[in-house]
């Protein structure tokens, strides 16, 4: 795997600590700590990549912003990555998460539930807090900005779960507007278009770099879908963090949750009629009685027809949409490490 750029390494060592101190100022020590507190604080403890808030700077610092300027907006977001993957990880009935047991498994349903409202919560709290420093019109353009994506973001996990109720299996056009709604404003355009308005771009920009974040996030989610069944037991007990390489996650567990994925929906326009009836009750049957031998068969299945290439080849291309799009920026070294930021997370795409 790649080593991170020098430039961009150093931009996320001397910023990322600011922004979780900063992060950190609005999860409280006080009561109830056990039951809510504690936990509220347990994700963001874990540490991870941490490289949405470093879009909200990159972003602001590449349109002629001060990024010290946007750095409790980058809290904001990384608080709101916190709450998205507690509740996630409930909707999925996930295992793992940043190497360790998910919080649902820890605390249970209901206090996990809870949790995660609160730190919903918290993500307005640190925005409404910007007034002092940004004012009160680009402190509400914030505000709408993550009313408008927390909705996208919702619509998308409602396709995503729904499916699976449904038993529905989507097509690559429907899944790819999932993927825009679920991930794509969160992980990319959200944070993207809040350091844009930070830094006061004017609307072309702001709509350009918007466009960047929004396939920067959709390649970086196929990218994190194909980890999920080519990472290895030891690297799914690692967390992640802002360097390292490691998954976090358990291998095919997407597959045991019966995710649809491009990878999947690939799959299934390629396998015989007997293996497509093989893979669908896997992804169908209760994750509990889902066998690792089951995970493994289908697996071997991805791979003997090439539905993993397939997804690579278009994580590869809206990578390169991404790049496209950065050059019609003005040069600097921000919009280089904007580059390099999406070269690093997708790291055999290129």
């Amino acid at each position: 795997m790649a080593d991170m750029p020098q430039a961009l390494g150093e931009f996320l060592y001397r910023h990322i600590p600011t922004i979780e101190a900063d992060m950190f100022e609005f999860l409280p020590l006080q009561e109830p700590e056990d039951l809510l507190y504690a936990p509220m604080r347990d994700y963001p403890k874990r540490g991870g990549k941490r490289f949405r808030p470093a879009l909200v700077l990159l972003a602001c610092q590449a349109l002629g912003g001060d990024p010290h300027l946007a750095v409790r907006t980058a809290a904001a977001f990384e608080m709101f990555q916190s709450f998205a993957v507690v509740h996630d990880d409930i909707e999925d009935n996930s295992e793992m998460r940043r190497g360790r047991p998910c919080l649902h498994k820890l605390y249970g349903v209901p206090l996990s539930i809870n949790i995660g409202d609160a730190l919903y919560a918290t993500v307005f709290q640190i925005l409404e807090s910007n007034r002092p420093l940004l004012g009160a019109d680009k402190t509400l353009d914030l505000i709408e900005e993550m009313i408008r994506g927390s909705r996208e973001t919702f619509e998308g996990q409602a396709y995503d779960v729904g499916w699976i109720r449904q038993h529905y299996m989507p097509t690559e056009d429907e899944f790819m507007v999932m993927l825009r709604k679920k991930t794509g404003w969160y992980t990319g355009r959200g944070p993207c278009t809040a350091g844009a308005i930070i830094a006061s771009a004017p609307e072309r920009e702001r709509a350009i770099i918007g466009d960047y974040g929004e396939n920067m996030a959709v390649a970086f989610q196929i990218w994190d879908d194909l980890l999920n069944i080519r990472t290895t037991d030891a690297a799914a007990g690692q967390p992640p963090g802002i360097t390292s390489g490691a998954y976090g996650k358990e291998r095919g567990g997407d597959i045991a949750e019966g995710k649809r994925t491009l990878i999947v929906i690939d799959l299934l326009r390629k396998c015989t009629k007997v293996e497509r009836g093989l893979v669908l009750q896997t992804l169908e049957q209760d994750r509990d009685i889902t066998s690792r031998q089951d995970v493994e068969t289908v697996i071997g299945l991805i791979e003997h027809y090439g539905a993993d290439k397939y997804a690579e080849t278009v994580c590869q291309t809206k990578a390169l949409e991404s790049l496209e799009l950065l050059q019609q920026l003005p040069p600097g070294i921000e919009r280089d490490m904007l580059a390099e930021m999406l070269q690093f997370l997708i790291r055999r795409a290129f």
